[in-house]
């Protein structure tokens, strides 16, 4: 008996040592070195060929216990993606990253779409992130058996997009946000559809109204981009952007010339607000100085709030506003009233800067 109860404790000792070694080799590489390893794991990588990419990348303490893991630990939908690891995570952290996909894991840059942004300054933000030239990604957005393709695909998008005035057919078709993706990984196409369906999400609550509206989408979306330039963004006064939206289309109605210095901005790629008489008398398609109407297509992007007060505007009798250096934004019925609203404006703010001119005498 004795004997029998010596060789019992010998084995649950063998079998307790076995378990902690085995537990033990499947812990950390280097505790508490958090750097951040970039691991790749190709399309069709079996259990084993990660391993060995892991163990080259300095991931596991003890190959034996981990290939003893690798086959008994259930991973049955090892997904492949590049990934971001450190040598403070256990193997079996790592393994389970890898066979869940956890986006937390996976190895992502992020690319900046602002309100208000111009399509190239998008196209630069996506070079920056996933590392194609900038010429080509706005090459492939000017394609048109692509635009052709993204048309099929998504309601909000129409053959006015391939009107030959429009400078670039996207702009202002994806939505202002902050968008995070493989890097390298990621190609044109998905970010494209990533920003698109963004938009999609955002404005789909509107879809029937926008198709039921007098004006086309496109319009709705082109006047939207105006709106978001002259006041409009997130965190816009609700009211004063409808009642902006209201000014315009209370103009166009009139045939009455939109008058936006935004587009002008648009045409020279400069936000100013001091134009030089050339630029005033710019004979682009997009000057709503010199022409009446909306411009060939939007002039940036917009947001859900803008968008919605384009499609739902203020029912108003302004014709004409301004914004004030502070950011109000004053509405007039007549010119004779915005005129005269606006010279009084200036001249206070001459008197403002004669007062401080004599107080830091």
């Amino acid at each position: 008996m004795k004997k029998l109860l010596i060789v019992i404790l010998v084995l649950v000792v063998i079998l307790t040592g076995g378990l902690f070694a085995y537990l033990s080799g499947l812990g950390a590489a280097d505790p508490g070195n958090q750097d951040e390893i970039i691991v790749q794991i190709p399309e069709g990588s079996s259990g084993l060929t990660i391993l060995g990419i892991l163990d080259e990348n300095g991931l596991v303490k003890n190959p034996t216990c981990a290939k003893i893991n690798v086959k008994t630990g259930g991973y049955d939908s090892l997904q492949a993606n590049t990934y971001k690891f450190s040598k403070d995570m256990k193997f079996t952290e790592i393994m389970k990253a890898i066979n869940t996909g956890d986006f937390k894991y996976v190895y992502h840059v992020n690319f900046q779409v602002a309100e208000n942004a111009w399509l190239t300054e998008i196209a630069a933000s996506l070079s920056d992130a996933i590392g194609v030239p900038e010429k080509d990604i706005l090459a492939k957005w000017a394609d048109k058996d692509y635009l052709n393709a993204l048309i099929e695909k998504y309601w909000f998008l129409t053959d006015d997009i391939l009107d030959e005035k429009i400078e670039y057919p996207l702009e202002g078709y994806f939505y202002p946000d902050t968008y995070a993706v493989t890097g390298e990984e990621t190609s044109v196409e998905e970010a494209t559809e990533l920003m698109l369906d963004n938009m999609d999400k955002h404005i789909k609550e509107f879809r029937q109204d926008m198709e039921a509206s007098s004006y086309s989408i496109h319009e709705l979306m082109t006047l939207a981009s105006i709106v978001t330039f002259e006041g409009g963004g997130t965190d816009a006064d609700e009211t004063q952007v409808s009642t902006i939206a209201g000014v315009f289309m209370n103009r166009l109605k009139e045939g009455i010339p939109l008058g936006s210095d935004v587009t002008i901005n648009y045409i020279i790629k400069e936000r100013r607000v001091s134009l030089k008489q050339s630029e005033l008398d710019s004979q682009s398609p997009y000057n709503t100085r010199r022409y009446n109407g909306l411009p060939p297509g939007p002039i940036g992007t917009s947001c859900e709030s803008d968008i919605k007060a384009v499609v739902y505007p203020a029912d108003t009798d302004y014709y004409f506003f301004y914004a004030t250096e502070s950011g109000e934004v004053k509405f007039f019925k007549t010119n004779e009233e915005f005129e005269k609203g606006w010279a009084e404006d200036q001249w206070s703010d001459a008197d403002d800067e004669e007062d401080s001119s004599d107080d830091n005498k």
